[in-house]
């Protein structure tokens, strides 16, 4: 074998580790009953030392060197693969190993208090786990940064969409501020000359919900032998490329919770279906960061399932699923209920517009914690008067605040900017899109999403992480990411 040949195997077995630790975090979500918590911390622990172990034993630095010095000239899938392999490498030798299972025991120890601590609104409940995180998520930052040439908080960052900065991302978050504090009220003056959407009557069971979300997740492109649609108290995608596991929650009062998510989930599933299979288990063949990622669920979600081209479609299988009065499903209707803007507390039932200031909060408030500029224990005060400073809205309490997201109570510090910027990326590939696929909107207005998902299967999934996140939109689009595209998406489609 050559030195590639044992980095491929060698890599394939950490891939395969960490599978099986994404089964066991997929679980811990949606399956496992609240006495395993312990227990799977162990688990998650020791599989998370054994992929670090392998990753920085002795002969991986030898051969990485000996690949190196003999790099293919005519293959450039091959090319990239060992230069993220390196990548992951400097990243792995830069942990010891003692701390990487710590973290992977503390995240999880703090994810289980957080679920209780965010259903009774006690973040003092939660405080002291989360202060341990943050305190290793420190820890980690510091221990990468010198060795990446990168801040602490941007290492993180380079965690989950690597080539993207905080230098990057805050002049980009500025600009929109200013759009929104513009554009924001000129939005509610428009909708509020408009009637007011009609809310369908529930109760929806869940039952019917639940069936109506996998038709439409089906419909949408996700080969159910290949999936599983389960319940979870925070949505996510997970799993991997052979076997993707999404989720949602339900509310029998409000079935828009399910189906949007299940939507949004759904383009997440698809990307990890659409990855280049000859390149599986290879650092190249994995999604081009999390940004990327984001794009995906979010040009299924906001660009293509909330347009009035699919909800003309959507109308009738809604009416279908829940019966009763057929006004609140008509494609109108839908669109002012769908794309209604408002100023909330939830992230996550953000629209469009309002959307990336929640992320802007986020974004502030992870860097002063890591900084050292924000006490852990400080932390809801400074969500209210940071959500109050961006939208003008304070949280009642700190389960509409800052214990909603799941994300640095199980350590994920930086990943919250690839939301906003995966947004801009959507709005950018949709309009490419447009232009390459004759017949789009029409095929969107009979639910087939199949023109779409091919064009990104070939522009995005396909590519794996041959080309980085600027490159992949580059090559689909013919420039950087630009934010000009999402906000002349908004402008036209609620200013307008």
């Amino acid at each position: 074998m050559t030195a590639y040949d044992r980095l491929t195997a060698r890599f394939a077995r950490i891939a395969t580790i960490q599978e099986a630790a994404a089964m066991l975090g997929w679980d811990a979500a949606a399956m496992m009953p609240p006495g395993g918590g312990a227990a799977r911390g162990d688990q998650l622990a020791v599989l998370a030392g054994l992929a670090h172990g392998l990753l920085v034993a002795p002969e991986v630095a030898d051969d990485l060197a000996a690949a190196e010095a003999d790099p293919p000239h005519d293959d450039p899938w091959h090319a990239a693969n060992l230069r993220l392999m390196r990548h992951a490498h400097t990243r792995a030798a830069a942990l010891p190993g003692r701390l990487v299972e710590a973290q992977a025991r503390e995240n999880s120890a703090c994810e289980k208090v957080w679920r209780e601590a965010r259903a009774q609104s006690d973040f003092a409940a939660v405080r002291p786990y989360l202060a341990t995180v943050v305190g290793l998520v420190r820890e980690q930052a510091d221990a990468l940064a010198p060795r990446l040439g990168l801040t602490p908080y941007d290492a993180l960052m380079d965690g989950y969409q690597r080539g993207i900065g905080a230098a990057d991302v805050a002049p980009v978050f500025a600009a929109y501020e200013t759009f929104l504090a513009d554009a924001l009220p000129r939005a509610e003056a428009r909708q509020a000359a408009r009637p007011a959407p009609l809310r369908p009557a529930g109760p929806f069971p869940v039952a019917a919900q639940e069936a109506l979300c996998r038709r439409l997740s089906a419909r949408l492109g996700l080969d159910f032998t290949h999936a599983r649609l389960d319940r979870s108290a925070h949505p996510f995608s997970g799993g991997t490329p052979t076997d993707v596991r999404i989720t949602t929650r339900y509310d029998p009062a409000d079935f828009a919770q399910a189906v949007l998510g299940v939507v949004h989930e759904t383009g997440h599933a698809l990307y990890e279906r659409g990855l280049p299979a000859a390149h599986a288990r290879q650092p190249v063949g994995e999604a081009a960061g999390m940004a990327a990622h984001e794009s995906q669920s979010l040009i299924i979600e906001m660009q293509a399932a909330r347009s009035d081209a699919f909800l003309a479609w959507l109308g009738p299988e809604l009416l279908g699923a829940f019966g009763g009065d057929p006004a609140p499903y008509a494609p109108a209707n839908l669109g002012r209920l769908w794309r209604r803007v408002e100023r909330g507390f939830i992230r996550v039932d953000a629209d469009e517009m309002t959307y990336p200031a929640h992320v802007i909060l986020r974004f502030r408030l992870e860097q002063a914690l890591i900084g050292g500029d924000l006490a852990v224990a400080d932390l809801p005060g400074a969500w209210n008067d940071g959500l109050r400073a961006l939208l003008g809205v304070t949280p009642p309490d700190d389960a509409r605040g800052c214990l909603q997201d799941i994300h640095w109570y199980d350590g994920g510090f930086g990943y919250f900017p690839s939301y906003t910027m995966g947004a801009m990326a959507a709005a950018q590939l949709m309009a490419a899109a447009r232009r390459a696929v004759t017949g789009l909107d029409a095929a969107l207005a009979e639910g087939d999403a199949a023109p779409l998902v091919g064009w990104l299967r070939a522009q995005v999934h396909a590519k794996g992480s041959l080309l980085g996140f600027q490159d992949l939109l580059r090559a689909a689009t013919g420039k950087p990411l630009d934010p000009g595209d999402f906000e002349a998406h908004l402008t036209a489609r609620y200013l307008t």
